[in-house]
């Protein structure tokens, strides 16, 4: 478990009785950028780290213990999608109070995060200075939205999502299969496939299956690895 509790021994007897101040656990596959994020926290007064986690299990467990202030995650983590793992915080703790990290802008990866109630999303590549104020306006209850997040969802409102079982059909293309393929994989006819395919083309407004993969993988439709 990667956990820098051990630095706060202070903390131990009651981990969320702990002195004035934001208090912040950090969720990143990545122990450097974990270790980054803490390092840009830890120069500002008033703001320490209490936990990380490496996998949104880890992350859902050790917010039980430590009630942090603030979460700071990333929506690419090794076990669970980073929305579920604050979907599922805020329904055990309405209260919470996340931050999204990510380098991810593709609009309907983002939408699913702001639907299961993050309260900031930073950019990576933004300055350390926006991390740090999106952690003090959330943390005073507001909500921060950065302007080209904010512009990529109003691009595509109102557009037909793809059902459930169209991403399903469209993932499997993503990884090389063929319409045959597709249909042994799912149990469904090839004639379904080929429906499937038509109506994911047409509703990404894509020349070709490489096309509406490419734009499935910009917006965040799916990932390769999930």
């Amino acid at each position: 478990m990667a956990t820098l509790v051990e630095n706060f021994s202070r903390y131990a007897e009651s981990p969320w009785a702990a002195p004035t101040g934001i208090r912040i656990m950090t969720v990143d596959e990545h122990s450097l950028v974990r270790e980054g994020i803490a390092a840009v926290i830890h120069r500002e007064a008033g703001m320490e780290v209490v936990a990380d986690a490496a996998t949104g299990a880890e992350a859902i467990e050790l917010y039980r213990r430590w009630r942090p202030d603030v979460v700071t995650l990333d929506l690419l983590l090794p076990d669970i999608p980073g929305e579920v793992v604050a979907e599922r915080i805020l329904a055990e703790f309405p209260g919470a109070r996340v931050v999204v990290i990510t380098g991810v802008r593709g609009d309907v990866h983002m939408l699913r995060a702001m639907e299961a109630g993050i309260k900031g999303v930073v950019l990576k590549g933004m300055p350390h200075g926006a991390l740090i104020e999106t952690i003090r306006q959330v943390h005073a209850g507001r909500k921060v939205v950065p302007r080209q997040v904010a512009s990529n969802l109003a691009e595509h409102f109102g557009d037909d999502s793809l059902t459930p079982r169209e991403v399903q059909v469209l993932r499997l293309v993503a990884r090389g299969n063929r319409n045959k393929q597709v249909a042994a994989e799912l149990a469904i006819a090839d004639e379904t496939v080929r429906m499937h395919m038509k109506n994911i083309l047409s509703k990404l407004v894509a020349n070709d299956r490489t096309h509406a993969v490419t734009i499935a993988l910009t917006r965040g439709i799916f990932h390769l690895q999930s």
